[in-house]
């Protein structure tokens, strides 16, 4: 649902007018336009992952999810649809704190569509991705991967030493039908944030960009652990905002997000990249104080997506939509400071 303030646009399908379309079939219950959406994104892997993902939230309760796969019940993308929504479920049950017990049952109703998806697309990462955002529940994560008793290590082993046993497989799979799924990595961000102690999210983001290619999207993910540390530690309006965020590893990130993504990009390519990830970094330039926020702001255009605005702006009581409106006039005001 599109909400305008002045000259902000805050919708869910973003610049992307076909899924827009679609979102607006799903609020009348129909399907085909989701269908013929993704039918279009068939081997773009980060395009299918980024749409399956708006059209989930779309969707709902999945009642037109559920027509479509009446209709067409071995269709890939149905399949994966309703995996998308059974997961979004149980997460959000999760949100809700419902019982264990009902947890767990719903964890293992999505992870089966999971693995039906993967039955008839064992090329496609969004069913692992799926079962990376199941990881969050109660349930033993092994049983979460269709091929655990075949592994060769065991289970969970991490990568390298000092990072942290977990659903490393999942990631895996994911990583091996499209390297650097950025949902995928954000699943395992999620995982770690609340099901681990103590720091170990953000070591896995700086993992993460220690090895993420030039122009990757990962080069954001340090960001959102920021936002997610800040929140904890000043949820309840506590002061020492400004010492957060300008602290020498928060501009390092900043600085190497800005560098080695954003201006990574050509400018042909920047209406592809992630809003959610432009406005992370728009918000975390300037909360720092470093250069680069204004062509930032410039690629977001009007539309501003509620995180991380709306997140920090609720800890100091603060409008966001007037809070992103004040940076963004400041850093356009400014250089550029683009730098080669």
């Amino acid at each position: 649902m599109a909400a305008h303030d002045t000259d902000l646009v805050v919708d869910l399908a973003g610049r992307d007018d076909e899924v827009r379309r679609a979102l607006e079939d799903l609020r009348m219950n129909r399907y085909v336009a989701m269908r013929d959406v993704l039918m279009k994104t068939s081997g773009d892997w980060p395009l299918r992952t980024a749409r399956s993902q708006v059209l989930a939230v779309g969707a709902g309760d999945g009642g037109a999810v559920t027509a479509w796969l009446d209709e067409e019940p071995r269709h890939a993308d149905a399949l994966m649809m309703w995996a998308r929504v059974l997961t979004r479920q149980a997460v959000r049950a999760l949100r809700e704190g419902k019982s264990e017990g009902l947890l767990r049952r719903a964890a293992a109703v999505a992870r089966d569509a999971c693995w039906r998806a993967l039955r008839h697309r064992p090329e496609d990462p969004v069913p692992w991705v799926c079962l990376l955002d199941l990881a969050k529940l109660p349930i033993d994560l092994r049983h979460l991967d269709p091929f655990f008793r075949h592994r060769p290590h065991p289970w969970g082993s991490p990568p390298e030493r000092g990072l942290f046993v977990g659903p490393w497989p999942l990631l895996y799979e994911a990583d091996r039908r499209d390297l650097g799924n950025r949902e995928a990595y954000h699943r395992m961000r999620e995982y770690a944030d609340a099901c681990l102690p103590g720091g170990q999210a953000m070591d896995f983001t700086r993992w993460t960009t220690s090895h993420a290619p030039y122009g990757s999207p990962l080069h954001v993910l340090p960001l959102y652990a920021f936002v997610a540390e800040y929140r904890r530690r000043h949820a309840d309006g506590r002061g020492g905002a400004l010492a957060f965020w300008t602290t020498a590893q928060v501009k390092h990130y900043a600085r190497k997000a800005c560098d080695d993504w954003f201006y990574a990009t050509p400018l042909a390519a920047q209406s592809r990249l992630s809003l959610l990830d432009l406005n992370h970094l728009a918000f975390v330039l300037v909360a720092c104080g470093e250069i680069g926020a204004g062509a930032v702001f410039e690629a977001i255009g009007p539309y501003a997506t509620s995180a991380p605005w709306a997140q920090v702006s609720q800890t100091l009581d603060r409008n966001w939509h007037s809070e992103f409106r004040r940076m963004r006039d400041s850093s356009l005001r400014r250089p550029r400071g683009h730098r080669l």
